[in-house]
């Protein structure tokens, strides 16, 4: 972080607004007489808005300047970088099944890991009191428990570092006063979203540790609080993204015209099934339900599954039956994908800037790599 805040300070500090405290001379000015009386400032008044500024903060910089922009953009980008990274190893731990090897939480006292074996067995112990062990790995071994804890653990550990990366740095530059009126609002809402979501993830996990005596299902968490955890994690690293490029990125100025405002129009709207397409990957992944059917494009020796509506009553079907979540998954992709051909498409059809059919290009590239 260091390397990419570094420059815009070195920027920022030779602008020529920065002056110093310095009392300056009042021009000249002619009394009723013909003597010239040239008036000074008295002590504690100053002649620029800039040094007005760090006078009455107490040696802090309030300056909402481009250099100040540039490094509050560039943090954002560092922490949409985290956000990121923390989904796909939260997909990593859901694949090697490690979500609920930690079976209780604390904000700082679960940041040490077992050292001695005595505190490793204790750690087994309270895990094998829960039903995933007592159902799926009751013939599992320290060493084994060892991995999968590793894994939550590091998943954890990677969300403190996500909220550590938003909260620290927006009370230094809050303090320093480089947050404009409208950025403070935005900087506290991403804040926020990231507390909500360290909350949501424990919320998520308490759902696979509960005793079901009526069920010998494999133990696993709820669907509906894991789409409610990815679905907040994507509206932060998205939300975060685009500050950052409406601070770093200089807006183009480009006539209204019809076209420019459907193309707009439909972007939003493929934003929106994107964004669903993933929720509902989220069931997909909480049912296991990508084991029902392992064929493409037919599920099975047909096109449409007959048990699509085995629950009742018929919504029900929609959030618990795997069968129809696969179902669902499947027609909201190819749906997505279509979107996102024609929106690029329809992007080559009008004058765009350069870097518009950059973003064009890439999304379709990396819509049929994820197909």
């Amino acid at each position: 972080m260091q390397s990419l805040l570094s420059p815009p300070l070195k920027a920022l500090m030779r602008s020529p607004h920065l002056r110093l405290l310095v009392p300056r001379a009042a021009p000249s000015t002619q009394c009723g007489c013909s003597c010239g009386i040239r008036s000074t400032l008295r002590p504690g008044q100053y002649s620029t808005i800039s040094e007005v500024a760090l006078q009455s903060g107490r040696g802090t910089v309030s300056l909402p300047s481009k250099a100040a922009e540039r490094v509050v953009g560039r943090w954002l980008l560092v922490c949409s970088g985290t956000v990121a990274g923390a989904v796909i190893l939260g997909g990593v731990t859901r694949l090697t099944e490690s979500g609920l090897s930690m079976v209780d939480w604390h904000l700082v006292k679960e940041m040490k890991p077992p050292t001695s074996q005595k505190e490793w067995e204790a750690e087994f112990q309270k895990y094998q009191q829960f039903p995933e062990f007592k159902i799926l790995n009751h013939d599992m071994t320290l060493a084994e428990f060892k991995f999968i804890w590793y894994m939550e653990y590091s998943h954890r550990m990677w969300g403190r570092l996500v909220g550590l990366a938003y909260i620290l740095p927006a009370a230094y530059f809050w303090r320093k006063g480089w947050l404009s009126r409208n950025m403070k609002g935005r900087v506290l809402a991403l804040c926020g979203l990231v507390c909500f979501q360290g909350l949501l993830g424990w919320y998520m996990v308490k759902s696979g540790l509960e005793e079901k005596p009526d069920s010998h299902d494999i133990p696993r968490v709820s669907q509906y609080r894991l789409a409610a955890h990815l679905g907040s994690a994507l509206v932060l690293y998205c939300a975060s993204l685009w500050t950052s490029l409406s601070l770093l990125l200089p807006p183009h100025k480009l006539p209204e015209t019809r076209q420019l405002l459907r193309l707009r129009r439909f972007a939003h709207g493929t934003a929106g099934l994107v964004f669903l397409t993933a929720l509902s990957g989220a069931f997909v992944a909480g049912l296991d339900a990508g084991l029902v059917y392992n064929s493409f494009p037919k599920m099975g020796e047909s096109w449409i599954p007959e048990d699509l509506f085995t629950f009742s009553p018929i919504l029900k079907n929609v959030f618990e039956n795997p069968t129809m979540v696969q179902f669902d998954h499947r027609i909201l992709g190819i749906t997505s994908v279509t979107a996102i051909t024609a929106l690029y498409l329809l992007s080559w059809r009008i004058p765009l800037p350069r870097r518009t059919k950059m973003a064009a290009v890439t999304l379709l590239a990396l819509a049929y790599t994820q197909v």
